[in-house]
């Protein structure tokens, strides 16, 4: 604690040090004007402080004038000094510098190799493996790719292993979204626009689409904000639109909409999105066309009529098990099911959320995941309900952990955004992305090259996929969908215990909860109603 007679005797030294500036200012102007070089800047680091003196916004500078700034400056490049000089290759966040920097290498072209041996701890409590085999088979020279389309869907889709997860034009640049759907185009793997709508941006290239439909329906919006059939069906017969997407909610921010303030709506976004220009959007935390299980596989139905049979999924944040259990039973009352769920992990993504709900609402995706694929083994539409995770998919183990664990494909953001170039600075909500990626900014955004960046897109996610079919191949397996969670190990407990995800979560049988639930689901399974969510 500061006490008063020193904070006096600060202001009375600030008060003598800007009477003696102004009067040696006033001799060397007397001496010489050129001396001015050297007086300038005590007159301006004096004004400034006796400025801090006397503000009343900030304590620090009144009680600590110049000083204050310093620590200003210190707190604004502390995530700078934190990722370049202090945390260790293994234990930055979201993404470590191993992991970003073998992104990097790939989008290069270059080999991403670790000599030396591991800097993880692998006797550590939670360190995850895969299991090798003693008969490894030769690596696929074709990257493998999954059907995606059930029995009413004419139009399907082979939706590869890693594509393009959901990023929309207006959080990202116009040259970001370009290179991205580029790459894909060249990379033949699948962009999801975001619930932004598609963009000019989208379309340039001509890369396979994912069309994602968020509760604000932009891209098929009434101007009162409701659904437009119309709209949607013009817009899902366009050629690069493989699939719909109906996002119920994402990882960064479960259960609350977004908002677009009217600054940030210019022509160009109010055209894309079928809203007013400088208007404040704001899009509602639920969808208006389908508040309960059964209504969202109507709607679901309606959406792929309308698209002339192209696949029609849902993406979601998992809460609890019961609501899954919902979504099923309504699936199994209506005879109706979305040809795909992807499930979206509570890590987070590209999107801004309130920090209470980016580290406190939903589930992490290993759980999402695998509630979600037992629960539709379960009642048997697995054969016909793909299921994708989304969630720090950046390496090949990566993707093969999420294979193991009950997915089918894998979409990744981030890792996507490091390939053209991202630092990790987590200034997207800013404006101000260093690099061109997450930015409206012209100025910025030039120095994203298209064509370099779309590019290094393709060369990482081939790079990505091949590191997924060796670890595949050295397991003994010739294609991912044989991957079981046997197959992945964890070291738990304080004695070092090593046990596979088969004995560590319980794994459902084809149809086990419609012939007789096991007990740790009967109390779910029974709570379960098709016409509540909640």
């Amino acid at each position: 604690m500061v006490k008063k007679p020193l904070l006096a005797a600060r202001h009375s030294a600030l008060l003598v040090a800007v009477a003696l500036t102004v009067l040696g200012a006033t001799l060397i102007w007397w001496h010489s004007p050129r001396w001015w070089l050297l007086a300038a800047p005590a007159l301006c680091a004096t004004a400034l402080g006796t400025y801090d003196v006397f503000q009343r916004r900030h304590a620090i500078l009144r009680n600590y004038p110049l000083l204050g700034r310093a620590r200003f400056l210190l707190e604004r490049i502390r995530p700078e000094i934190q990722q370049y000089f202090i945390e260790r290759d293994f234990d930055g966040r979201p993404y470590d510098r191993d992991v970003r920097d073998a992104v990097y290498q790939r989008a290069k072209g270059l080999e991403a190799k670790l000599a030396f041996g591991t800097d993880r701890d692998v006797y550590g409590d939670g360190h995850e493996f895969l299991v090798p085999s003693m008969a490894p088979r030769k690596v696929s020279a074709t990257p493998p790719t999954v059907r995606v389309g059930g029995p009413h869907c004419p139009q399907p889709y082979d939706m590869p292993l890693l594509n393009i997860s959901a990023m929309s034009f207006g959080s990202l640049s116009s040259n970001a979204v370009l290179a991205l759907n580029k790459g894909a185009r060249r990379g033949g793997f699948a962009h999801d626009t975001g619930e932004g709508g598609i963009s000019e941006y989208h379309l340039r290239h001509g890369g396979d689409l994912i069309w994602e439909i968020g509760t604000g329906y932009f891209g098929c919006r009434t101007p009162e904000g409701d659904f437009d059939p119309v709209a949607f069906a013009a817009n899902a017969a366009l050629p690069s639109v493989k699939a719909v997407l109906l996002k119920l909610s994402q990882g960064a921010k479960p259960g609350i909409g977004g908002m677009l303030p009217g600054s940030k709506v210019d022509a160009e976004i109010a055209g894309i999105r079928g809203v007013r220009q400088g208007r404040t959007v704001l899009s509602p935390p639920h969808h208006r066309q389908c508040s309960t299980p059964r209504a969202l596989v109507r709607f679901v139905a309606r959406l792929r009529e309308l698209a002339d049979g192209k696949p029609v999924g849902i993406k979601f944040c998992v809460g609890d098990r019961v609501q899954v259990l919902a979504l099923c039973k309504a699936m199994l009352a209506e005879g109706v099911s979305p040809d795909f769920i992807v499930v979206d992990g509570a890590e987070g993504g590209t999107g801004a959320a309130p920090l209470e709900f980016a580290d406190h609402v939903g589930m992490p995706l290993t759980e999402g995941l695998m509630t979600v694929h037992n629960a539709l083994v379960g009642v048997g539409l697995r054969d016909w309900v793909r299921v994708g995770a989304s969630g720090k998919i950046a390496t090949g183990a990566d993707i093969v952990r999420r294979l193991a664990q009950g997915a089918d494909f894998t979409n990744a953001a981030r890792s996507m955004m490091f390939a053209l170039g991202c630092i990790q600075a987590q200034a997207c909500h800013t404006n101000a992305c260093p690099v061109g990626v997450a930015t409206q900014d012209p100025r910025r955004t030039r120095a994203l090259d298209v064509d370099d960046k779309a590019e290094r897109v393709r060369r990482y996610q081939a790079a990505t996929v091949h590191s997924a079919q060796q670890l595949i191949a050295s397991m003994g397996l010739t294609d991912p969908w044989q991957l079981r969670p046997r197959m992945l190990h964890r070291r738990v407990g304080p004695g070092g215990e090593i046990r596979s995800y088969a004995e560590l979560y319980e794994w459902l049988e084809d149809k086990q909860l419609l012939n007789g639930p096991p007990w740790s689901w009967q109390a779910d399974w029974d709570a379960a109603n098709p016409d509540l969510f909640t």
